[in-house]
């Protein structure tokens, strides 16, 4: 072995105890999704950071949000060649659309929350909630 090899070997063996792997750190599988810090801790967002929320009326992979209530509350739209990942799953909004849920429970954003980070639509009307990463 080689110098160079053995500095390869035992930097490879110092992060495998720090928990890294020769891919990166290991992170949560959230699919589509990430953590956002909030005014109210961490919570699960979309891409652009925006925070997602479950509506208490929904059923197990069902949305009862349609209508004026889907305009406030914008689905987390999900294309035909999105696939499960983890506990994410993707169902069928009655309007034949397809929308991102967690555990069953349909996955939305608010239209009052502005920017990356925000969670004006926690608690609202008592039905809505913040999606806490688990």
């Amino acid at each position: 072995m080689r110098v160079g090899t053995i500095r390869l070997v035992a930097i490879a063996a110092g992060l495998a105890v720090l928990g890294f792997s020769a891919t990166g750190a290991r992170a949560e599988d959230y699919g589509p999704f990430k953590e956002q810090k909030t005014k109210s801790g961490n919570v699960l967002a979309d891409a652009k950071g925006m925070t997602l929320y479950t509506y208490d009326k929904d059923k197990s992979g069902e949305s009862a949000c349609t209508g004026k209530c889907a305009d406030a509350w914008p689905p987390a739209k999900a294309s035909g060649s999105d696939k499960a990942s983890g506990d994410f799953t993707v169902i069928k909004r009655p309007d034949g659309s397809m929308q991102w849920a967690q555990g069953g429970k349909p996955l939305y954003t608010y239209q009052d929350d502005k920017k990356a980070g925000e969670v004006n639509g926690d608690g609202k009307g008592g039905v809505w909630h913040v999606v806490k990463p688990d």
